[in-house]
């Protein structure tokens, strides 16, 4: 089955009608019924299937073994997001799995299609958090308390949905079966539409963050509090804001955005006591994701300081700068014949795996230029190519 018809087979799951797009997250209704989808469909190609410590999915053609050749991407999104950002990958390597053994093809070493939990950190604010966890990046103690908006800890939603939280940390044995990862992916950026092509190879991913700023003042009513007795935290929340594009735009390519600002109690009518807000920081070269954060928190710290507030920073995610494996990225190209190679500003399981194993990426062309929002897209045409250069490189690594 194309990967195309494989996506239009889940369109109708987790649709968010309020925000438009897919709202899918870890151990929530919509993403476990991705998971038993995913389940069925790799039973009905004869994949082995099985869910590690850490709630990652593993569909194995031949079963587990060493210097596994492994691809796959994530089923989660992030809130109101596209129908393309981690599905596509997923589907595409069901795709080419189809592809491969139409042919008559059989592996000469282990193959799998994985599934990462909760790569968006859309739930549980930390991205790629099965990878991480996996790798021994995400210390097994703070997963566990991680808590959703609702104050659901990662642990009780793991457990209401079947699987061991305390069995969560470094899987050494699963990490030394893989070979090497490749990914595919929607294209987050426009990198092809000016390229003209329909797949490309992913060359790097630049260094990104994400912070918490949560700032504290004085709670009160609006209409009977003077604004000189005030202390109000949305006050220096702002200013975060209005630092981070100014900081942003004066520091070559580099990316800072907050995407998510809480208030509590968060009353119309009522001043709040406390703002959480959540910087996403990007910028290339070591060391200078860090720099930009730090000129933001500065402006935080005198903006808190003007209202009478307090504030306090917390570093909840960062991954330094990725370059793909330059030999893997080598045969991808010569398989498929010269195709372009493209960096990124988008995180992916790719990238944590990277620093472990050999990694790669590829890229689908998104006709919008547009990601983690409802117009993500891809077209059918593009689609298929896809699926078509993954099962060229999965036949090239596993032969």
């Amino acid at each position: 089955m194309s990967a195309d018809k494989l996506l239009t087979a889940i369109e109708a799951v987790g649709k968010d009608t309020r925000r438009g797009g897919y709202s899918r997250h870890v151990f929530d209704f919509a993403e476990l019924e991705l998971r038993d989808w995913f389940t069925e469909q790799a039973i009905r190609r004869g994949l082995d299937v099985h869910t590690d410590r850490n709630g990652n999915m593993w569909a194995w053609w031949g079963g587990p073994g060493p210097d596994a050749v492994v691809t796959g991407s994530h089923l989660d999104s992030v809130p109101g997001g596209g129908a393309f950002d981690g599905p596509l990958g997923v589907t595409s390597a069901l795709a080419a799995v189809d592809i491969l053994s139409a042919k008559g093809f059989q592996p000469s070493k282990p193959l799998a299609v994985v599934v990462f939990a909760e790569e968006e950190g859309g739930r549980f604010g930390v991205p790629c958090l099965g990878s991480r966890l996996l790798t021994g990046a995400l210390d097994p103690n703070r997963a566990r308390a991680l808590r959703d908006s609702s104050g659901t800890t990662l642990a009780e939603a793991a457990a209401a949905a079947g699987h061991r939280p305390d069995l969560f940390g470094p899987d050494l044995e699963a990490l030394a079966q893989i070979g090497c990862f490749v990914e595919l992916h929607v294209e987050q950026g426009r990198g092809l539409i000016d390229l003209g092509g329909p797949v490309a190879t992913g060359s790097s991913i630049i260094a990104h963050g994400r912070y918490r700023f949560s700032f504290s003042g004085q709670g009160n009513h609006a209409g009977a509090t003077l604004i000189g007795d005030r202390r109000d935290p949305m006050l220096p929340a702002a200013a975060v804001v209005a630092a981070a594009r100014r900081v942003a735009a004066a520091t070559p390519d580099a990316r800072a955005t907050v995407g998510r600002l809480v208030p509590t109690p968060g009353g119309t009518n009522v001043i709040a006591s406390t703002v959480d807000l959540w910087l996403d920081a990007r910028v290339a070269g070591a060391g200078n994701t860090a720099a930009l954060v730090e000129e933001i928190a500065t402006a935080a710290r005198r903006a808190a300081a003007d209202e009478g507030c307090a504030v306090t920073i917390t570093e909840e995610s960062y991954t330094d700068d990725v370059v793909f494996d330059e030999s893997l990225r080598g045969r991808m190209d010569r398989v498929l014949g010269g195709i372009p190679a493209l960096p990124t500003g988008a995180g992916h399981d790719a990238g944590v795996l990277a620093a472990h194993v050999p990694s790669g990426m590829l890229y689908v062309r998104n006709p919008t230029g547009i990601s983690h929002a409802p117009e993500e897209f891809a077209e059918s045409a593009d689609i298929e190519a896809g699926a078509q250069a993954l099962a060229r490189v999965l036949e090239e690594l596993a032969g």
